[in-house]
């Protein structure tokens, strides 16, 4: 496994070449200089953080313990998570005042064990259901790369915060989209993993359709986070009961691209959008020496047997009612964020027998998805239909603000079916916002995606941060004495 900027930090303070609290002394002077113009970070603990850091130099100064693969590197969390100490609002004004969490949660919990050290909490849309970074409790996130913009959602703060060079690592979560989008739109790559691959708990608000990913600057660096978040959690019953090939993917390797602009049938992609996309599939059939299939988006899920997207809305609005409780949901609308009510009030009216038609109809959208893919084939896809919406959520200036429609997305499938995806940085579109190139493959094959997405960097590498901003990088850290 190659060496990322990750490893590279966490080497240097594992070597004494740098130590821990210059990291996170610098993480917090980057989050300060900053997040002003961004508005990715909402909470810090800078005095714990520094002095975990120093208890880490100290240890391992004395040699009394040995560096994690993450030693001292400094890490965002999405407010979705629980950290102990800090409390988890969700980015709403019904957790404002939320008590502090007693325990890390899964994915904060293995990156401190692997010697990362967390320094704050980044922001999301109110209960993570929106594709745009904004709510009442913290207000709006923008977009590094084109501030008018929005860096996406729902895991839009930490997306922001590795554009903008603030840290090495933010965590992610992904119930319909929310770490591909953001990654894309940010000019990052990020993973959602096959379901079951990393362990969940608490159970999710949307029951089987969200789970963690990790996004980062390069693949390396992608490759390394997952690996270290894998694994099986008491009460999971998805949880792969095995380590799947992270590394070096034992499979067979790719025979064929098919490609679609969408996977459902909701009209033309915007100009720009479908000459990136086009430009990408190309590009990506060439990088890997094999053929080109395109299907229309009717031909992704043929027959009338319903509509993947159009059932993922259906499943996330009810079972998030279920999550808060009707009689919360139904007394906090006015409390809550107008695009965040309105994803309520649908989950409101959904009835039992719609709920469970969509329900019954995912392994039907999964066996379809597993014969297109067998082994070895791969759908690529634009990861977002369009080529950005403003920080507020609107699609342009003449518009209301609200839930984004459907149609802009092409993310909610994997979360319905459980395929693991990728979104690499394929150019930019003449607003300014990146374009992600989305690659779906077979259950369980994520090892495959990663090896891709790493000759898809070695060929077409991007710029790790925005303009204008410098990485997080090794040279920067004092050396430390003794």
């Amino acid at each position: 496994m190659s060496g990322g900027p990750i490893s590279d930090l966490a080497g240097a303070v594992a070597q004494r070449r740098g130590g821990a609290v210059a990291a996170v002394e610098q993480a917090l002077e980057r989050i300060t200089a900053r997040d002003g113009e961004i508005g990715a970070v909402v909470a810090l603990r800078a005095e714990q953080a520094c002095a975990e850091a120093a208890a880490l130099d100290q240890a391992l100064a004395a040699g009394d313990v040995a560096p994690g693969p993450l030693a001292g590197v400094p890490v965002l969390v999405k407010d979705l998570e629980d950290v102990a100490g800090l409390p988890t609002r969700r980015g709403s004004l019904l957790f404002a005042a939320a008590a502090p969490a007693e325990v890390d949660e899964v994915v904060p919990a293995r990156l401190s064990a692997a010697g990362a050290i967390v320094v704050g909490k980044t922001n999301l849309p109110e209960f993570a259901v929106q594709g745009y970074t904004d709510n009442l409790l913290e207000g709006v996130t923008r977009n590094p790369w084109a501030p008018e913009y929005s860096p996406g959602g729902s895991s839009g703060g930490s997306a922001a915060a590795l554009a903008a060079g603030m840290v090495p690592i933010a965590t992610a979560t992904d119930g319909g989209g929310s770490v591909r989008i953001p990654a894309a739109f940010c000019g990052l790559v990020g993973i959602k993993p096959t379901h079951g691959l990393v362990g969940r708990w608490p159970v999710a608000d949307w029951i089987d359709l969200s789970t963690y990913g990790p996004i980062a600057t390069t693949v390396a660096d992608l490759r390394l986070l997952l690996s270290l978040i894998v694994g099986v959690v008491p009460g999971d019953p998805s949880s792969a009961p095995a380590p799947i090939a992270l590394d070096a993917d034992p499979g067979p390797p790719p025979s064929r691209l098919i490609a679609a602009q969408r996977t459902s049938p909701w009209g033309l992609l915007p100009e720009a959008v479908a000459a990136l996309h086009t430009a990408g599939v190309e590009a990506l059939a060439e990088v890997l020496g094999v053929p080109v299939t395109w299907l229309e988006p009717e031909e992704v899920f043929p027959g009338g047997g319903g509509d993947p997207d159009l059932d993922w809305v259906t499943l996330a609005t009810a079972e998030h009612v279920a999550a808060l409780g009707r009689e919360a949901v139904t007394a906090g609308l006015d409390r809550m964020h107008p695009s965040t009510a309105a994803f309520m009030r649908h989950g409101l009216e959904v009835g039992v027998d719609e709920y469970l038609a969509a329900r019954r109809r995912r392994p039907g959208y999964t066996r379809r998805l597993d014969g297109m893919l067998g082994r070895d084939r791969l759908l690529v896809t634009p990861t977002v239909a369009v080529e950005g919406w403003l920080a507020d959520g609107r699609l342009t200036a003449d518009d209301a603000p609200g839930m984004l429609p459907p149609q802009v997305f092409n993310t909610g499938v994997q979360n319905i079916t459980g395929h693991p995806a990728i979104t690499v940085p394929a150019g930019l579109t003449p607003i300014g916002v990146p374009f992600g190139l989305q690659v779906t493959g077979p259950r369980w094959r994520d090892g495959l995606l990663l090896d891709i997405a790493a000759r898809w960097e070695s060929e077409q590498p991007w710029p790790r941060t925005a303009p204008g901003y410098d990485e997080f990088a090794v040279p920067d850290l004092a050396p430390v004495a003794g």
